[in-house]
């Protein structure tokens, strides 16, 4: 990457998608009257709503290798997959902001490269496709273990008007195992299918399954309703949700990879907890961590970084090799 070459606006943009994609955890805590299901699936929803002008533009000015692409049966297994996986990554991260604190939260859902690390080294024995970790990668996650320990100590103490709870971690860390599989399903897909023919269908699909999991386990569904973001006490703050964290969030980092190395991205989003946690307090009254949130998230930090630098580098060896004649 040559920064020379890379639009100053992309920068702006990608300080504006990190802003927006860390502003989540806050938005949601702060309307925690609504059930956490429910209000993963309104969120859902009013992001499908923005995303429908884009998804049927592009819709509508598709080639013909991408139509067919597009009507495959497989194609539609692997967004239905994407979608119940990101239903799974909202409806048990959302519901740890109600069991824990925002930033052990914001910590443990953006732990997914550990995941995947983690799901490398038990794969790559019985996968010929997925590759064994590199020792960097390996030394990464156990700083992440190491890190994720220490946050635990903090357990049972007090960060504004939430607890630290192990439960509530848990229930973050099992977000970030499910984004796993929307990332997985989204980098087989997006390698020939645009952003938003993506983006909309996985994200609708997920809206819809997150219905019928909130009438079956929450007590208050009928309280608010399927639709009940069009209720003006709450419309404005899931439009924030939709349109701040997710259009400009998600679909601003997606853009900013077309002109900047994946590899800062990757690095820019692993500020969520930081970023995050200064907005849920400044603006929300989320109240400061504990010390040993403090530490141990630090070192968290440290060893997700390590982990995504070392990821990256063992890509770049790996396009090298394969562009390399033999």
């Amino acid at each position: 990457m040559k920064t020379a070459q890379t639009p100053r606006w992309v920068w702006g943009l990608l300080a504006a998608a990190v802003v927006g994609v860390s502003s989540a955890g806050a938005l949601f805590q702060h309307v925690d009257a609504v059930p956490p299901l429910l209000r993963a699936s309104w969120r859902l929803q009013l992001t499908s709503v923005v995303l429908f002008p884009f998804f049927y533009r592009q819709w509508s000015s598709m080639d013909e290798v991408t139509s067919a692409g597009y009507r495959e049966r497989r194609t539609w297994a692997l967004l239905f997959a994407s979608g119940v996986a990101l239903a799974a990554h909202f409806g048990t991260w959302v519901a740890s902001l109600d069991m824990t604190t925002l930033t052990h939260s914001l910590l443990f859902v953006t732990a997914h490269p550990l995941v995947i690390v983690v799901g490398m080294l038990m794969l790559a024995p019985f996968v010929a496709a997925v590759r064994a970790p590199q020792r960097l990668e390996s030394v990464g996650a156990l700083i992440c273990f190491a890190g994720a320990g220490i946050t635990l100590l903090d357990a049972g103490s007090a960060q504004g008007d939430q607890t630290v709870t192990v439960v509530g971690d848990a229930l973050a860390f099992s977000g970030a195992v499910f984004v796993v599989g929307y990332i997985v399903v989204g980098r087989i897909l997006r390698t020939w299918m645009p952003i938003f023919l993506y983006a909309f269908p996985v994200t609708l699909i997920a809206s819809v399954l997150l219905l019928p999991a909130s009438m079956l386990m929450e007590e208050d569904f009928g309280t608010f309703g399927s639709f009940g973001w069009t209720d003006p006490a709450y419309f404005g703050w899931f439009l924030l949700l939709a349109c701040v964290a997710g259009f400009l969030g998600h679909t601003g980092l997606n853009t900013c990879l077309r002109y900047i190395s994946p590899l800062v991205v990757s690095v820019a989003v692993t500020l969520e907890p930081v970023l995050g946690s200064l907005i849920g307090w400044l603006f929300f009254g989320a109240g400061v961590p504990g010390q040993w949130t403090w530490f141990g998230g630090a070192v968290l930090l440290a060893g997700l970084i390590t982990v995504v630098v070392a990821a990256e580098q063992a890509s770049l060896a790996e396009a090298n090799n394969e562009s390399t004649p033999v």
